[in-house]
């Protein structure tokens, strides 16, 4: 079975979803199917809705198959209705790189997900240059995550029913100011520098992809710095939901970064920091790749 990539693009119509069918083309579903125009709306609107998006790609209407290169990708969900949720220290490799630039050599496996967020309006679209924020960080770095998009809304989600919430898998880039997220003693601010998390370039719906065991990557300047499996997660997806959903409603078009695996720029030996033009790739199998680099 294909993949069905589903996008947010925009031209001199207006933003909307569609549908990036083989041979650099577009399915406009703003065109072809009103009710789908906008991404949240899709997820929204359920498994049936979903269902005709599909029968639509596999014979799409001439009258709403764009080029490409006609449009701009967006971010799939260009501005999440909450913040991003994101999980820290995911990986034990980068649980035990970052415990050694602290100088700890026996690293704990963390007992429970570290829960925080970054603001809403960070996320940005693939090929939308980063800001260096030079004038507030030093220390700008990557992380490459899987991302799971929420399609159904929930609280207090069993475990054994967590992947029943998920619509599908994205990219995101989780920028950080290491130093600010040092200095404030929590993640917040470091994380939440304007434009600091590309995501996309696709979601693929959770019918068409198993995200329990994907490559993971990322590359900096062609050179690779990230390698890892989604099998490595301390938490995978499921506990990620079940814990995060205790207390707490999902809502659909939620997005959660699933945490980021070893090879960060600031455990290098020696440490590397982002700098002006360089290019990050952020691969992960069945999705895709995002790339975007670090403008002035």
């Amino acid at each position: 079975m294909a993949f069905l990539r589903l996008i947010t693009f925009a031209d001199a119509a207006g933003s909307r979803a569609g549908v990036l069918l083989e041979g650099g083309r577009v399915l406009d579903l703003g065109a072809a199917m009103p009710p789908a125009r906008d991404m949240v709306a899709l997820i929204e609107a359920g498994p049936t809705l979903l269902t005709q998006v599909r029968s639509l790609a596999a014979n799409p209407p001439a009258a709403a198959v764009l080029p490409l290169a006609s449009v701009a990708l967006q971010a799939p969900i260009p501005r999440p209705r909450r913040n991003v949720f994101c999980v820290g220290r995911n990986y034990m490799d980068h649980v035990a790189e970052g415990d050694r630039t602290r100088g700890v050599t026996q690293s704990e496996v963390p007992k429970y997900p570290q829960f925080f967020t970054k603001a809403a309006d960070t996320v940005i679209a693939p090929g939308t240059p980063v800001p260096s924020h030079a004038e507030v960080t030093q220390w700008l770095d990557y992380e490459v995550e899987l991302v799971a998009v929420i399609g159904k809304a929930g609280a207090d989600i069993p475990k054994e029913k967590a992947l029943d919430h998920v619509f599908g898998w994205t990219i995101g880039n989780d920028v950080t100011g290491r130093d600010l997220q040092r200095r404030h003693g929590q993640w917040f601010k470091g994380k939440s520098l304007d434009r600091s998390c590309p995501m996309g370039p696709v979601i693929v719906p959770a019918a068409d992809l198993d995200a329990a065991d994907l490559a993971i990557g990322l590359k900096i300047n062609g050179q690779q710095r990230q390698s890892s499996r989604t099998s490595k997660m301390i938490f995978d997806v499921r506990e990620i939901i079940h814990q995060l959903s205790a207390g707490f409603t999902l809502l659909p078009g939620d997005v959660i970064m699933t945490g980021t695996p070893e090879g960060v720029g600031y455990a290098m030996q020696p440490p590397q920091t982002l700098k002006t033009g360089d290019v990050m790739e952020l691969t992960i199998e069945g999705i895709g790749t995002l790339t975007n680099a670090i403008g002035d």
